[in-house]
């Protein structure tokens, strides 16, 4: 008797921690939900040759390189890591939300400020003019398409991410779908800069793209935790290479 219930104890021991562990990995999953459209209307928004001028800005990973700051595969991995992990949990994803969902719920008055409080977040001249032009591009192209949203904005200046929130809930795409993208777009356009700017293979660059994608649906989920008030958040190594980049004697790239 003794022998079977330590067995049968045993085997309810395991089906609890089988049951823990699939209810643990299926929580850290994230589901997405996009239609075959919206899918094709986040490719076109996101693709490198979208006509906003995506390419001639590296946000100062130019100057990282040129300063010998980011030598090889390794440090390049190690920057764009961080500058993702800390500027897009704490300021691009929860700007893009509050601005999908301003334009989603018609609250023109929402949009506006969360449109200025984007720009006020812009740290350098450079990082600022390429926020607005992308954004006055963007926005320049939705009405090309005859974007009813577009054709209505008023505003004078336009941040990027406000325009992209803006296409992305004109064309229907899921804002969780429409975050992915604008950080896809992003870390695709950062990796072609550093392809162009130091000796490193096509390769290599797919390497850092894999490593970092991986990390994309935590760092989601840590997103949909900041506040209003706590959306903002400096990272000084950009902030640096941006302004030294103003003065710096030859580039290839706008910041």
């Amino acid at each position: 008797m003794v022998p079977m219930r330590r067995a049968r104890a045993m085997h309810m021991a395991m089906t609890i921690i089988t049951t823990t562990v699939i209810t643990t990995v299926t929580a850290m999953k994230t589901t997405m939900n996009i239609d075959q459209l919206a899918l094709l209307q986040l490719l076109q928004l996101t693709s490198p040759s979208l006509p906003i001028g995506g390419f001639s800005w590296s946000q100062g990973l130019e100057t990282a390189i040129d300063k010998s700051w980011l030598k090889n595969e390794s440090d390049l991995s190690q920057w764009l890591q961080g500058v993702a992990e800390h500027s897009f949990v704490w300021q691009e994803w929860p700007l893009l939300s509050r601005l999908y969902q301003g334009f989603e719920a018609g609250d023109a008055q929402g949009v506006v400020y969360w449109n200025a409080y984007s720009l006020a977040l812009r740290e350098t001249a450079e990082l600022r003019q390429e926020d607005v032009q992308m954004g006055a591009a963007l926005l320049r192209l939705m009405r090309d398409l005859q974007l009813e949203a577009a054709c209505q904005w008023q505003q004078t200046e336009t941040s990027y991410v406000a325009a992209f929130a803006m296409a992305a809930t004109a064309r229907n795409v899921p804002l969780d779908a429409a975050c992915s993208g604008l950080l896809w777009a992003w870390l695709e356009n950062q990796i072609a800069a550093a392809l162009k700017a130091f000796p490193m293979g096509q390769t290599a660059g797919q390497r850092v793209f894999q490593h970092l994608v991986n990390l994309i649906p935590d760092w989601y989920q840590q997103s949909l935790q900041v506040g209003d008030e706590q959306i903002g958040l400096s990272v000084p190594g950009v902030v640096m290479a941006s302004m030294q980049h103003e003065n710096q004697y030859s580039r290839l790239f706008r910041s």
